[in-house]
């Protein structure tokens, strides 16, 4: 990837408890891809069967162009371990669902100059140090706080649904 890239956000949660592993996979993918906007490329899935619980991790990659200069990226990753198989009595209803401990990451970068238009000549780079400091500071605080609330809004979402979903 061209252009300079600055991580802007980062955090981690844990859920230990009950998750339907399908439906919250299926959530997370929907809500970035809907209220988010980002394209998600699944870059890695591994699962491990170790008698009757399961190891599992998931990364993803998302990215959105914001103009011809920034792009916002989101990685995020997922490590389940323990889970398994259970059944639920909801409402006098048998629903089969998982139990485990899920761990959430999720990190969001601002990319600039991602073309690497800037990156041609030594003269063009002095040039993207000028244009980022004098012209578009305020333009690039706007995108960090971008970047940082679409982040912030994705983990507070996931989480409300592990919250929900363990309430069953």
């Amino acid at each position: 990837m061209a252009g300079y890239q600055e991580e802007i956000y980062s955090t981690k949660m844990k859920h230990d408890g009950i998750f339907s592993y399908k439906d919250y996979y299926k959530f997370c993918y929907d809500w970035l891809t809907e209220e988010v906007g980002v394209g998600i490329v699944e870059k890695e899935y591994n699962e491990k069967i170790s008698g009757n619980a399961k190891e599992i991790k998931v990364k993803w990659e998302g990215e959105k162009k914001l103009t011809d200069y920034f792009k916002f990226v989101i990685k995020v990753e997922f490590h389940i371990l323990g889970m398994t198989n259970v059944e639920l009595n909801q409402d006098g209803v048998k629903i089969k669902t998982n139990k485990g401990s899920i761990k959430t990451s999720v990190k969001g970068l601002l990319v600039r100059d991602y073309e690497g238009k800037f990156e041609t000549k030594p003269f063009n780079k002095f040039l993207r140090g000028i244009y980022e400091k004098w012209v578009i500071t305020q333009r690039i605080e706007q995108f960090q706080d971008f970047v940082a609330g679409k982040c912030d809004g994705f983990i507070e979402q996931a989480k409300a649904y592990l919250d929900l979903e363990g309430r069953k």
